[in-house]
Protein backbone atom coordinates (compact mmCIF):
# COMPACT_ATOMS: atom_id res chain seq x y z
CA UNK A 1 0.00 0.00 0.00
CA UNK A 2 2.83 2.42 0.89
CA UNK A 3 4.43 1.99 -2.54
CA UNK A 4 1.24 2.79 -4.46
CA UNK A 5 0.36 5.71 -2.19
CA UNK A 6 3.85 7.20 -2.55
CA UNK A 7 3.82 6.88 -6.33
CA UNK A 8 0.27 8.25 -6.56
CA UNK A 9 1.19 11.24 -4.39
CA UNK A 10 4.35 11.93 -6.35
CA UNK A 11 2.74 11.68 -9.81
CA UNK A 12 -0.49 13.48 -8.94
CA UNK A 13 1.17 16.42 -7.21
CA UNK A 14 3.85 16.70 -9.91
CA UNK A 15 1.30 16.85 -12.73
CA UNK A 16 -0.87 19.35 -10.88
CA UNK A 17 2.10 21.63 -10.24
CA UNK A 18 3.28 21.24 -13.84
CA UNK A 19 -0.12 22.31 -15.19
CA UNK A 20 -0.19 25.32 -12.87
CA UNK A 21 3.26 26.41 -14.04
CA UNK A 22 2.26 26.12 -17.69
CA UNK A 23 -0.81 28.27 -16.99
CA UNK A 24 1.44 31.12 -15.88
CA UNK A 25 3.88 30.64 -18.75
CA UNK A 26 6.66 28.82 -16.90
CA UNK A 27 8.31 25.47 -17.75
CA UNK A 28 6.47 22.44 -16.34
CA UNK A 29 9.74 21.09 -14.95
CA UNK A 30 9.78 23.94 -12.43
CA UNK A 31 6.52 22.71 -10.90
CA UNK A 32 7.62 19.08 -10.89
CA UNK A 33 10.89 19.83 -9.10
CA UNK A 34 9.15 22.18 -6.65
CA UNK A 35 6.75 19.39 -5.64
CA UNK A 36 9.69 17.09 -4.98
CA UNK A 37 11.28 19.71 -2.74
CA UNK A 38 8.00 20.19 -0.84
CA UNK A 39 7.48 16.43 -0.39
CA UNK A 40 11.16 15.71 0.33
CA UNK A 41 13.43 16.23 3.32
CA UNK A 42 13.64 19.99 2.67
CA UNK A 43 10.02 20.74 3.72
CA UNK A 44 7.89 17.70 4.59
CA UNK A 45 10.81 15.81 6.12
CA UNK A 46 11.71 18.85 8.22
CA UNK A 47 8.26 19.85 9.48
CA UNK A 48 6.47 16.45 9.44
CA UNK A 49 9.24 13.86 9.68
CA UNK A 50 6.88 11.05 10.75
CA UNK A 51 4.62 11.58 7.73
CA UNK A 52 7.63 11.80 5.43
CA UNK A 53 9.13 8.55 6.78
CA UNK A 54 5.75 6.83 6.39
CA UNK A 55 5.26 7.99 2.81
CA UNK A 56 8.86 7.64 1.60
CA UNK A 57 10.64 5.09 3.84
CA UNK A 58 14.40 4.80 3.34
CA UNK A 59 14.45 1.05 4.05
CA UNK A 60 12.63 -1.91 2.54
CA UNK A 61 11.45 -2.19 -1.08
CA UNK A 62 10.30 1.43 -1.49
CA UNK A 63 13.73 2.96 -2.31
CA UNK A 64 14.32 0.21 -4.88
CA UNK A 65 10.91 0.77 -6.50
CA UNK A 66 11.37 4.54 -6.60
CA UNK A 67 14.87 4.19 -8.05
CA UNK A 68 13.54 1.81 -10.74
CA UNK A 69 10.68 4.12 -11.71
CA UNK A 70 12.89 7.20 -11.85
CA UNK A 71 15.58 5.37 -13.85
CA UNK A 72 12.97 4.38 -16.42
CA UNK A 73 11.77 7.97 -16.41
CA UNK A 74 15.16 9.44 -17.25
CA UNK A 75 15.91 6.72 -19.83
CA UNK A 76 12.65 7.34 -21.70
CA UNK A 77 13.08 11.11 -21.37
CA UNK A 78 16.41 10.83 -23.20
CA UNK A 79 14.62 8.75 -25.84
CA UNK A 80 12.31 11.71 -26.56
CA UNK A 81 15.31 14.07 -26.59
CA UNK A 82 16.98 11.82 -29.18
CA UNK A 83 13.84 11.83 -31.33
CA UNK A 84 14.21 15.62 -31.63
CA UNK A 85 17.76 15.37 -33.02
CA UNK A 86 17.89 15.78 -36.81
CA UNK A 87 21.40 14.87 -37.93
CA UNK A 88 20.73 15.99 -41.49
CA UNK A 89 19.67 19.41 -40.27
CA UNK A 90 22.88 19.76 -38.24
CA UNK A 91 25.10 18.90 -41.20
CA UNK A 92 23.15 21.11 -43.63
CA UNK A 93 23.61 24.28 -41.58
CA UNK A 94 26.21 26.76 -42.65
CA UNK A 95 29.04 28.72 -41.10
CA UNK A 96 26.96 30.37 -38.35
CA UNK A 97 25.65 27.10 -36.92
CA UNK A 98 29.08 25.48 -37.06
CA UNK A 99 30.75 28.34 -35.16
CA UNK A 100 27.92 28.60 -32.61
CA UNK A 101 28.09 24.83 -32.05
CA UNK A 102 31.87 24.70 -31.56
CA UNK A 103 32.25 27.89 -29.52
CA UNK A 104 29.06 27.13 -27.57
CA UNK A 105 30.67 23.93 -26.30
CA UNK A 106 34.33 24.98 -26.08
CA UNK A 107 33.94 28.18 -24.02
CA UNK A 108 31.66 26.89 -21.23
CA UNK A 109 33.64 23.63 -21.12
CA UNK A 110 36.90 25.49 -20.70
CA UNK A 111 35.41 27.85 -18.09
CA UNK A 112 33.89 25.00 -16.08
CA UNK A 113 37.01 22.83 -16.32
CA UNK A 114 39.27 25.70 -15.22
CA UNK A 115 37.10 26.66 -12.25
CA UNK A 116 36.63 23.05 -11.09
CA UNK A 117 40.30 22.07 -11.44
CA UNK A 118 41.51 25.24 -9.70
CA UNK A 119 39.06 25.15 -6.78
CA UNK A 120 37.80 21.54 -6.55
CA UNK A 121 36.86 21.64 -2.85
CA UNK A 122 34.97 24.91 -3.19
CA UNK A 123 33.19 23.68 -6.33
CA UNK A 124 31.86 20.58 -4.58
CA UNK A 125 34.16 17.73 -5.59
CA UNK A 126 33.44 14.57 -3.59
CA UNK A 127 37.12 13.64 -3.42
CA UNK A 128 40.28 15.74 -3.47
CA UNK A 129 42.82 13.28 -4.91
CA UNK A 130 44.40 14.10 -8.28
CA UNK A 131 42.68 11.56 -10.49
CA UNK A 132 39.20 12.31 -9.15
CA UNK A 133 39.81 16.06 -9.44
CA UNK A 134 40.53 15.59 -13.15
CA UNK A 135 37.35 13.55 -13.62
CA UNK A 136 35.39 16.09 -11.58
CA UNK A 137 36.73 18.99 -13.68
CA UNK A 138 35.82 17.13 -16.87
CA UNK A 139 32.31 16.59 -15.50
CA UNK A 140 31.79 20.26 -14.57
CA UNK A 141 33.03 21.39 -17.99
CA UNK A 142 30.69 18.92 -19.69
CA UNK A 143 27.71 19.80 -17.51
CA UNK A 144 28.06 23.50 -18.29
CA UNK A 145 28.40 22.82 -22.04
CA UNK A 146 25.06 21.13 -22.68
CA UNK A 147 22.02 23.17 -23.66
CA UNK A 148 18.45 22.00 -23.08
CA UNK A 149 16.98 21.32 -26.53
CA UNK A 150 13.33 20.87 -25.40
CA UNK A 151 13.41 24.10 -23.36
CA UNK A 152 15.06 26.04 -26.20
CA UNK A 153 12.53 24.77 -28.75
CA UNK A 154 9.64 25.82 -26.49
CA UNK A 155 11.13 29.31 -25.99
CA UNK A 156 11.61 29.79 -29.75
CA UNK A 157 8.07 28.62 -30.49
CA UNK A 158 6.59 30.96 -27.89
CA UNK A 159 8.50 33.93 -29.34
CA UNK A 160 7.78 33.05 -33.02
CA UNK A 161 11.50 32.55 -33.64
CA UNK A 162 11.55 28.85 -34.49
CA UNK A 163 11.09 29.30 -38.25
CA UNK A 164 13.60 32.14 -38.58
CA UNK A 165 17.23 31.82 -39.65
CA UNK A 166 18.29 32.58 -36.08
CA UNK A 167 15.93 29.84 -34.84
CA UNK A 168 17.26 27.15 -37.17
CA UNK A 169 20.85 28.03 -36.21
CA UNK A 170 19.98 27.81 -32.50
CA UNK A 171 18.15 24.48 -32.80
CA UNK A 172 20.91 22.88 -34.89
CA UNK A 173 23.59 24.14 -32.49
CA UNK A 174 21.64 22.87 -29.46
CA UNK A 175 21.37 19.45 -31.12
CA UNK A 176 25.13 19.40 -31.67
CA UNK A 177 25.82 20.49 -28.08
CA UNK A 178 23.56 17.75 -26.71
CA UNK A 179 25.24 15.12 -28.86
CA UNK A 180 28.80 16.15 -27.94
CA UNK A 181 27.92 16.70 -24.28
CA UNK A 182 26.43 13.26 -23.75
CA UNK A 183 29.36 11.58 -25.48
CA UNK A 184 31.80 13.48 -23.22
CA UNK A 185 29.79 12.67 -20.09
CA UNK A 186 29.65 8.99 -21.02
CA UNK A 187 33.44 8.90 -21.15
CA UNK A 188 33.65 10.70 -17.78
CA UNK A 189 31.50 7.99 -16.19
CA UNK A 190 33.64 5.37 -17.89
CA UNK A 191 36.74 6.89 -16.27
CA UNK A 192 35.03 6.99 -12.88
CA UNK A 193 33.84 3.37 -12.90
CA UNK A 194 36.05 1.23 -15.16
CA UNK A 195 35.05 -2.42 -15.70
CA UNK A 196 36.10 -4.87 -13.00
CA UNK A 197 39.71 -5.98 -13.24
CA UNK A 198 40.89 -3.01 -15.34
CA UNK A 199 42.52 0.30 -14.60
CA UNK A 200 40.88 3.64 -15.32
CA UNK A 201 42.90 4.02 -18.53
CA UNK A 202 41.99 0.53 -19.72
CA UNK A 203 38.38 1.14 -18.76
CA UNK A 204 38.24 4.31 -20.85
CA UNK A 205 39.72 2.49 -23.88
CA UNK A 206 37.21 -0.33 -23.43
CA UNK A 207 34.36 2.16 -23.15
CA UNK A 208 35.49 4.25 -26.13
CA UNK A 209 35.69 1.22 -28.41
CA UNK A 210 32.28 -0.14 -27.42
CA UNK A 211 30.62 3.29 -27.58
CA UNK A 212 32.06 4.08 -31.01
CA UNK A 213 30.91 0.69 -32.29
CA UNK A 214 27.45 1.19 -30.78
CA UNK A 215 27.03 4.72 -32.16
CA UNK A 216 28.46 3.81 -35.57
CA UNK A 217 26.34 0.69 -36.05
CA UNK A 218 23.16 2.24 -34.62
CA UNK A 219 23.30 5.41 -36.73
CA UNK A 220 24.16 3.60 -39.98
CA UNK A 221 22.99 0.00 -40.32
CA UNK A 222 20.64 0.28 -37.34
CA UNK A 223 18.99 3.42 -38.72
CA UNK A 224 18.57 1.75 -42.12
CA UNK A 225 17.08 -1.37 -40.54
CA UNK A 226 14.66 0.64 -38.39
CA UNK A 227 13.54 2.54 -41.48
CA UNK A 228 12.73 -0.80 -43.16
CA UNK A 229 10.98 -2.34 -40.14
CA UNK A 230 8.69 0.58 -39.24
CA UNK A 231 6.44 0.42 -42.36
CA UNK A 232 6.10 -3.37 -41.90
CA UNK A 233 5.00 -2.88 -38.30
CA UNK A 234 2.57 -0.14 -39.30
CA UNK A 235 1.06 -2.41 -41.96
CA UNK A 236 0.76 -5.62 -39.91
CA UNK A 237 0.31 -4.58 -36.26
CA UNK A 238 -2.26 -2.55 -34.38
CA UNK A 239 -1.57 1.17 -34.34
CA UNK A 240 0.05 2.66 -32.36
CA UNK A 241 0.69 -0.29 -30.04
CA UNK A 242 2.97 -2.23 -32.39
CA UNK A 243 5.29 0.68 -33.11
CA UNK A 244 5.31 1.85 -29.47
CA UNK A 245 6.27 -1.62 -28.28
CA UNK A 246 9.06 -1.76 -30.86
CA UNK A 247 10.40 1.69 -29.91
CA UNK A 248 10.42 1.05 -26.16
CA UNK A 249 11.97 -2.41 -26.63
CA UNK A 250 14.82 -0.95 -28.69
CA UNK A 251 15.29 1.79 -26.11
CA UNK A 252 15.68 -0.66 -23.23
CA UNK A 253 18.03 -2.83 -25.31
CA UNK A 254 20.20 0.17 -26.18
CA UNK A 255 20.22 1.24 -22.52
CA UNK A 256 21.31 -2.27 -21.49
CA UNK A 257 24.20 -2.27 -23.96
CA UNK A 258 25.59 1.08 -22.86
CA UNK A 259 25.39 -0.04 -19.23
CA UNK A 260 27.44 -3.07 -20.26
CA UNK A 261 29.89 -0.78 -22.08
CA UNK A 262 30.56 1.07 -18.83
CA UNK A 263 28.47 4.23 -19.30
CA UNK A 264 24.97 5.15 -18.18
CA UNK A 265 21.84 3.72 -19.79
CA UNK A 266 20.62 7.18 -20.76
CA UNK A 267 23.23 7.44 -23.52
CA UNK A 268 21.96 4.27 -25.16
CA UNK A 269 18.40 5.58 -25.05
CA UNK A 270 19.55 8.90 -26.52
CA UNK A 271 21.31 7.27 -29.50
CA UNK A 272 18.38 4.91 -30.14
CA UNK A 273 16.09 7.94 -30.14
CA UNK A 274 18.25 9.64 -32.80
CA UNK A 275 18.17 6.52 -35.00
CA UNK A 276 14.38 6.15 -34.71
CA UNK A 277 13.73 9.87 -35.22
CA UNK A 278 15.78 9.87 -38.42
CA UNK A 279 13.31 7.46 -40.08
CA UNK A 280 10.90 9.08 -42.48
CA UNK A 281 8.38 6.34 -41.66
CA UNK A 282 7.92 7.41 -38.04
CA UNK A 283 4.54 9.08 -38.10
CA UNK A 284 4.21 12.40 -36.37
CA UNK A 285 1.23 11.09 -34.40
CA UNK A 286 3.27 8.11 -33.18
CA UNK A 287 6.10 10.40 -32.10
CA UNK A 288 3.54 12.55 -30.31
CA UNK A 289 2.17 9.47 -28.48
CA UNK A 290 5.68 8.64 -27.26
CA UNK A 291 6.20 12.22 -26.17
CA UNK A 292 2.88 12.33 -24.28
CA UNK A 293 3.48 9.03 -22.47
CA UNK A 294 6.97 10.01 -21.39
CA UNK A 295 6.38 13.65 -20.45
CA UNK A 296 3.10 13.00 -18.61
CA UNK A 297 3.92 9.73 -16.80
CA UNK A 298 7.60 8.82 -16.65
CA UNK A 299 9.28 12.25 -16.62
CA UNK A 300 7.22 13.67 -13.70
CA UNK A 301 8.35 10.76 -11.50
CA UNK A 302 11.95 11.54 -12.31
CA UNK A 303 11.86 15.31 -11.85
CA UNK A 304 9.71 15.14 -8.71
CA UNK A 305 12.10 12.59 -7.22
CA UNK A 306 14.94 15.15 -7.46
CA UNK A 307 13.63 16.87 -4.35
CA UNK A 308 13.59 13.56 -2.48
CA UNK A 309 17.31 13.01 -2.97
CA UNK A 310 18.69 15.84 -0.85
CA UNK A 311 17.80 18.59 1.56
CA UNK A 312 17.96 21.72 -0.58
CA UNK A 313 17.91 24.09 2.41
CA UNK A 314 20.68 22.33 4.32
CA UNK A 315 22.89 21.89 1.24
CA UNK A 316 22.37 25.31 -0.32
CA UNK A 317 25.64 27.23 -0.63
CA UNK A 318 25.13 30.79 -1.88
CA UNK A 319 28.71 31.36 -3.00
CA UNK A 320 28.93 28.04 -4.86
CA UNK A 321 25.54 28.52 -6.51
CA UNK A 322 26.41 32.05 -7.63
CA UNK A 323 29.76 30.82 -8.99
CA UNK A 324 28.16 27.98 -10.97
CA UNK A 325 25.53 30.33 -12.42
CA UNK A 326 28.15 32.95 -13.29
CA UNK A 327 30.57 30.53 -14.94
CA UNK A 328 27.75 28.81 -16.83
CA UNK A 329 26.21 32.05 -18.14
CA UNK A 330 29.46 33.78 -19.07
CA UNK A 331 30.83 30.69 -20.84
CA UNK A 332 27.71 30.07 -22.93
CA UNK A 333 26.85 33.71 -23.66
CA UNK A 334 30.39 34.57 -24.75
CA UNK A 335 30.96 31.31 -26.63
CA UNK A 336 27.67 30.98 -28.52
CA UNK A 337 27.28 34.75 -28.97
CA UNK A 338 30.79 35.20 -30.32
CA UNK A 339 30.32 32.22 -32.63
CA UNK A 340 27.16 33.81 -34.04
CA UNK A 341 28.95 37.14 -34.50
CA UNK A 342 31.85 35.51 -36.38
CA UNK A 343 29.26 33.64 -38.46
CA UNK A 344 27.92 36.92 -39.83
CA UNK A 345 25.00 37.69 -37.53
CA UNK A 346 24.30 41.18 -36.25
CA UNK A 347 24.80 42.13 -32.60
CA UNK A 348 21.19 41.69 -31.50
CA UNK A 349 20.87 38.30 -33.20
CA UNK A 350 24.14 37.18 -31.61
CA UNK A 351 22.82 38.06 -28.16
CA UNK A 352 19.60 36.17 -28.95
CA UNK A 353 21.63 33.09 -29.91
CA UNK A 354 23.72 33.30 -26.74
CA UNK A 355 20.68 33.72 -24.47
CA UNK A 356 18.79 30.86 -26.12
CA UNK A 357 21.77 28.50 -25.92
CA UNK A 358 22.19 29.48 -22.26
CA UNK A 359 18.94 27.70 -21.33
CA UNK A 360 19.94 24.49 -19.54
CA UNK A 361 16.83 22.87 -18.05
CA UNK A 362 16.51 19.12 -17.67
CA UNK A 363 19.84 18.01 -19.13
CA UNK A 364 22.07 19.51 -16.43
CA UNK A 365 19.75 18.13 -13.75
CA UNK A 366 20.03 14.64 -15.23
CA UNK A 367 23.82 14.93 -15.34
CA UNK A 368 23.84 16.17 -11.75
CA UNK A 369 21.82 13.22 -10.49
CA UNK A 370 24.03 10.72 -12.30
CA UNK A 371 27.16 12.37 -10.91
CA UNK A 372 25.68 12.43 -7.39
CA UNK A 373 24.77 8.74 -7.63
CA UNK A 374 28.27 7.95 -8.89
CA UNK A 375 29.84 9.72 -5.90
CA UNK A 376 31.54 12.32 -8.07
CA UNK A 377 30.00 15.48 -6.54
CA UNK A 378 28.73 16.57 -3.14
CA UNK A 379 25.11 17.46 -2.49
CA UNK A 380 25.93 21.18 -2.40
CA UNK A 381 27.16 21.02 -5.99
CA UNK A 382 24.07 19.06 -7.02
CA UNK A 383 21.81 21.74 -5.53
CA UNK A 384 23.82 24.45 -7.31
CA UNK A 385 23.44 22.65 -10.65
CA UNK A 386 19.68 22.29 -10.22
CA UNK A 387 19.26 25.98 -9.33
CA UNK A 388 21.52 27.01 -12.24
CA UNK A 389 19.46 24.92 -14.68
CA UNK A 390 16.19 26.45 -13.49
CA UNK A 391 17.59 30.00 -13.38
CA UNK A 392 18.97 29.91 -16.94
CA UNK A 393 15.74 28.40 -18.28
CA UNK A 394 13.64 31.12 -16.66
CA UNK A 395 16.04 33.90 -17.73
CA UNK A 396 16.23 33.14 -21.46
CA UNK A 397 12.66 33.80 -22.63
CA UNK A 398 12.11 37.26 -21.05
CA UNK A 399 15.63 38.40 -21.98
CA UNK A 400 15.20 37.36 -25.62
CA UNK A 401 11.74 38.92 -25.74
CA UNK A 402 13.19 42.20 -24.46
CA UNK A 403 15.89 42.21 -27.15
CA UNK A 404 13.60 41.49 -30.11
CA UNK A 405 10.81 43.86 -29.05
CA UNK A 406 12.86 47.00 -28.35
CA UNK A 407 12.01 48.67 -31.66
CA UNK A 408 8.94 49.04 -33.84
CA UNK A 409 8.24 45.79 -35.64
CA UNK A 410 7.86 45.47 -39.38
CA UNK A 411 4.56 44.01 -40.57
CA UNK A 412 3.53 42.35 -43.79
CA UNK A 413 0.94 45.01 -44.59
CA UNK A 414 3.68 47.67 -44.32
CA UNK A 415 5.97 45.74 -46.66
CA UNK A 416 3.84 44.23 -49.45
CA UNK A 417 3.77 46.05 -52.81
CA UNK A 418 1.44 45.82 -55.80
CA UNK A 419 4.30 44.97 -58.20
CA UNK A 420 5.29 42.01 -55.96
CA UNK A 421 1.82 40.43 -56.01
CA UNK A 422 1.34 37.45 -58.35
CA UNK A 423 -2.37 36.53 -58.49
CA UNK A 424 -1.77 33.65 -60.91
CA UNK A 425 1.48 31.73 -60.38
CA UNK A 426 2.46 29.91 -63.58
CA UNK A 427 4.84 27.39 -61.95
CA UNK A 428 3.55 24.01 -60.80
CA UNK A 429 6.57 22.83 -58.76
CA UNK A 430 8.25 24.12 -55.62
CA UNK A 431 11.53 25.13 -57.27
CA UNK A 432 9.65 26.55 -60.25
CA UNK A 433 7.55 28.72 -57.94
CA UNK A 434 10.62 29.93 -56.04
CA UNK A 435 12.42 30.76 -59.30
CA UNK A 436 9.43 32.71 -60.66
CA UNK A 437 9.03 34.67 -57.42
CA UNK A 438 12.78 35.40 -57.19
CA UNK A 439 12.71 36.87 -60.71
CA UNK A 440 9.98 39.30 -59.66
CA UNK A 441 11.88 40.23 -56.47
CA UNK A 442 15.18 40.70 -58.34
CA UNK A 443 13.54 43.00 -60.87
CA UNK A 444 12.19 45.20 -58.05
CA UNK A 445 15.65 45.88 -56.58
CA UNK A 446 17.83 45.42 -59.70
CA UNK A 447 19.46 42.31 -58.31
CA UNK A 448 20.49 39.02 -59.92
CA UNK A 449 17.58 36.52 -59.82
CA UNK A 450 20.05 33.63 -59.84
CA UNK A 451 21.59 34.85 -56.59
CA UNK A 452 18.23 35.20 -54.86
CA UNK A 453 17.09 31.79 -56.09
CA UNK A 454 20.30 30.17 -54.84
CA UNK A 455 19.90 31.66 -51.35
CA UNK A 456 16.21 30.75 -51.12
CA UNK A 457 16.67 27.20 -52.44
CA UNK A 458 19.59 26.59 -50.06
CA UNK A 459 17.42 27.69 -47.12
CA UNK A 460 14.59 25.47 -48.43
CA UNK A 461 16.89 22.43 -48.34
CA UNK A 462 17.73 23.17 -44.71
CA UNK A 463 14.14 23.68 -43.56
CA UNK A 464 11.01 23.12 -45.64
CA UNK A 465 8.86 26.27 -45.75
CA UNK A 466 5.44 24.62 -45.84
CA UNK A 467 3.22 25.77 -42.97
CA UNK A 468 -0.21 24.46 -42.05
CA UNK A 469 -3.49 25.67 -43.60
CA UNK A 470 -2.21 25.62 -47.23
CA UNK A 471 0.42 28.31 -46.63
CA UNK A 472 4.13 28.33 -47.51
CA UNK A 473 6.58 31.01 -46.33
CA UNK A 474 10.01 30.54 -47.96
CA UNK A 475 12.62 33.07 -46.87
CA UNK A 476 16.29 33.98 -47.02
CA UNK A 477 18.68 36.61 -45.69
CA UNK A 478 20.33 38.54 -48.54
CA UNK A 479 23.43 40.50 -47.55
CA UNK A 480 23.30 44.05 -48.88
CA UNK A 481 19.53 44.14 -49.38
CA UNK A 482 18.52 47.68 -48.43
CA UNK A 483 14.85 47.02 -47.73
CA UNK A 484 12.80 43.88 -47.04
CA UNK A 485 10.90 42.33 -49.96
CA UNK A 486 7.72 40.28 -49.67
CA UNK A 487 6.52 38.53 -52.82
CA UNK A 488 2.97 37.17 -52.50
CA UNK A 489 1.74 34.54 -54.95
CA UNK A 490 -1.40 32.44 -55.33
CA UNK A 491 -1.34 28.90 -56.68
CA UNK A 492 -3.67 25.98 -57.38
CA UNK A 493 -1.57 23.96 -54.95
CA UNK A 494 2.18 23.24 -54.75
CA UNK A 495 3.82 20.79 -52.35
CA UNK A 496 6.07 22.64 -49.89
CA UNK A 497 6.33 19.68 -47.46
CA UNK A 498 3.89 21.08 -44.90
CA UNK A 499 3.37 19.18 -41.64
CA UNK A 500 -0.33 18.69 -42.39
CA UNK A 501 0.50 17.29 -45.85
CA UNK A 502 -1.59 19.91 -47.73
CA UNK A 503 -0.25 21.74 -50.81
CA UNK A 504 0.26 25.49 -50.54
CA UNK A 505 -2.25 27.80 -52.22
CA UNK A 506 -0.74 30.97 -50.73
CA UNK A 507 3.04 31.48 -50.97
CA UNK A 508 4.83 34.41 -49.35
CA UNK A 509 8.52 34.84 -50.17
CA UNK A 510 10.31 36.96 -47.54
CA UNK A 511 13.74 38.42 -48.35
CA UNK A 512 15.55 40.59 -45.80
CA UNK A 513 19.02 42.00 -45.30
CA UNK A 514 19.05 41.48 -41.53
CA UNK A 515 17.83 38.94 -38.97
CA UNK A 516 15.60 41.34 -37.04
CA UNK A 517 13.43 42.21 -40.04
CA UNK A 518 13.21 38.54 -40.90
CA UNK A 519 12.03 37.73 -37.40
CA UNK A 520 9.44 40.53 -37.52
CA UNK A 521 7.91 39.45 -40.82
CA UNK A 522 7.91 35.71 -40.05
CA UNK A 523 6.36 36.40 -36.66
CA UNK A 524 3.71 38.60 -38.24
CA UNK A 525 2.92 35.88 -40.80
CA UNK A 526 2.61 33.31 -38.02
CA UNK A 527 0.18 35.53 -36.14
CA UNK A 528 -1.86 36.68 -39.15
CA UNK A 529 -2.32 33.22 -40.65
CA UNK A 530 -2.83 31.20 -37.47
CA UNK A 531 -6.29 30.18 -38.76
CA UNK A 532 -7.27 28.74 -42.13
CA UNK A 533 -9.89 31.45 -42.62
CA UNK A 534 -7.12 34.07 -42.84
CA UNK A 535 -5.35 32.10 -45.58
CA UNK A 536 -8.64 31.66 -47.45
CA UNK A 537 -9.25 35.43 -47.37
CA UNK A 538 -5.83 36.10 -48.92
CA UNK A 539 -6.29 33.36 -51.53
CA UNK A 540 -9.68 34.80 -52.51
CA UNK A 541 -8.13 38.25 -53.16
CA UNK A 542 -8.51 39.06 -56.87
CA UNK A 543 -6.26 42.11 -56.80
CA UNK A 544 -3.71 43.87 -54.61
CA UNK A 545 -6.24 46.04 -52.77
CA UNK A 546 -8.21 42.95 -51.72
CA UNK A 547 -4.96 41.34 -50.53
CA UNK A 548 -4.19 44.38 -48.33
CA UNK A 549 -7.75 44.22 -46.97
CA UNK A 550 -7.20 40.55 -46.11
CA UNK A 551 -3.98 41.42 -44.27
CA UNK A 552 -5.77 44.21 -42.38
CA UNK A 553 -8.56 41.90 -41.24
CA UNK A 554 -8.46 41.29 -37.47
CA UNK A 555 -6.97 38.01 -36.26
CA UNK A 556 -9.76 35.74 -35.02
Amino acid sequence: MTMFMALATLLGCAKLAAELMQKIGQPSILGEISVGILLGPTVLGHYRPHLYDTLFPTTGPMPIVLDTVTTLGVVFFLLTAGLEIDLRSIFRQGKSALLVSIFGVAFPFAAGFLAASTFPDYMGAASGDGENVLIFALFVGTALSISALPVIAKILMDLNLLRTEVGTVIISSAMFDDLVGWILFSFVLGMLHPPAGSTAGEGVKHTIVLVLVFVGVTLTFGRWLIDKILPVLQAHTTWPGGVLGFVFTLTLAGAAFTEYAGIHAVFGAFVIGIAIGESGHLRKRTSEHIHQIVTNVFAPFFFASIGLRTNFAANFHLGLTATVIGVACVGKLVGAGWGARLGGMDRTSSWVVGLAMNARGAMEIILGILALQAGLIRESMFVALVIMALFTSLLSAPAINFLVSRRRKLTLKDTVEAKLFLPHLAAKTRLGALKEMCEVAADAVSNAPERLFRLVSERERVLASGWENELAVPYARVNGLIRPLVVVAKSDGIDFDARDGKPARLIMLILTGDNQSQHDLLGDASELFSHKEAVDRAVDAKNFMELVAALNAPVQ
